[in-house]
């Protein structure tokens, strides 16, 4: 089935963090540091959120709550129902995070990010890796951080295999000789990652920026873009890394996407353009909140 993906909006800055919400989709703007939601019935956008701190990657929990990255205040967040935001974490080891980007939130109510630091300005990054984080939640409320892998040098989206037992991780490191990879790391009984397995090598193009997981366990990923290789895609991982399927979407480089819709067969998507795309597919999502 080819997806044919059709513009919702008239491109704005940089769109990120597509989350569905049960009945609509929001998205991160990241430069006018706002949430927008789009709404299907309507086919209205509005705006959901301000000050969001350049909030990248969204995330509900299995309760319908919403966790952000906010990279420019360089926490993970917890946007409360009543218009309040709970700091769940700004720190390591007394030293601030460089630019969270995306998350990961898995049944036990644990949340996975990533933290790299992208682009020219990294006088001011106080940890001197680029990492992926586990947060534990306590009896009392808070959150214990971890350190889970030592081997990323800008870890990108992240993603859990259907059993929760492998953790998926872009390795999107831009440079001569830099790693661009889709990892699959282990994830072992006390919360650590076993050594990672490289599913597929993009180098030297674009590799993959965000992810989504379909029913059937398949990784569906944005990549690409317009200086070299077959362009801006999604590609449709199985669990070992074979491609089953690409889809051509009308931006330069796809940010990010997730399934939505009543029966979650519709895939939005995300760019660095500014875009969002919507598509219907032969495939259902499986999202933590809400279920299929």
């Amino acid at each position: 089935m080819d997806w044919n993906f059709h513009s919702l909006i008239e491109p704005m800055t940089l769109t990120e963090g597509p989350a569905w919400d049960g009945s609509g989709l929001l998205f991160s703007n990241i430069p006018n540091s706002c949430i927008m939601r789009y709404d299907p019935q309507t086919e209205k956008v509005s705006v959901y959120r301000t000050s969001t701190n350049e909030a990248n990657g969204l995330m509900f929990d299995k309760d319908g709550r919403l966790y952000a990255c906010e990279s420019g205040a360089r926490r993970i967040v917890r946007y409360e129902a009543d218009g309040s935001t709970t700091v769940i974490c700004d720190r390591f080891e007394g030293r601030r995070f460089n630019s969270p980007n995306d998350l990961a939130i898995d049944n036990q109510g644990r949340i996975w990010f990533t933290d790299p630091r992208y682009g020219n300005f990294r006088d001011d990054m106080e940890l001197d890796h680029e990492s992926v984080f586990r947060l534990d939640p306590q009896p009392d409320g808070a959150w214990r951080v971890a350190r889970v892998t030592f081997d990323t040098t800008s870890p990108n989206g992240i993603l859990f295999s259907l059993d929760q037992r492998t953790l998926y991780v872009a390795q999107s490191k831009y440079g001569e000789g830099q790693l661009r990879e889709l990892r699959a790391y282990p994830v072992r009984d006390d919360g650590s990652l076993g050594p990672y397995t490289v599913l597929h090598n993009f180098y030297p193009h674009r590799g993959i920026d965000g992810m989504c997981l379909d029913t059937d366990g398949n990784i569906i990923a944005t990549a690409g873009w317009e200086v070299s290789g077959p362009g801006g895609m999604i590609y449709v991982f199985a669990p070992n890394g074979r491609v089953l399927e690409t889809h051509l979407v009308p931006a330069n480089r796809p940010t990010n996407c997730t399934f939505g819709g009543p029966d979650l067969s519709v895939l939005y998507v995300t760019s660095i353009e500014g875009h969002l795309l919507r598509a219907q597919t032969d495939r259902q999502g499986h999202l933590l909140y809400p279920p299929a």
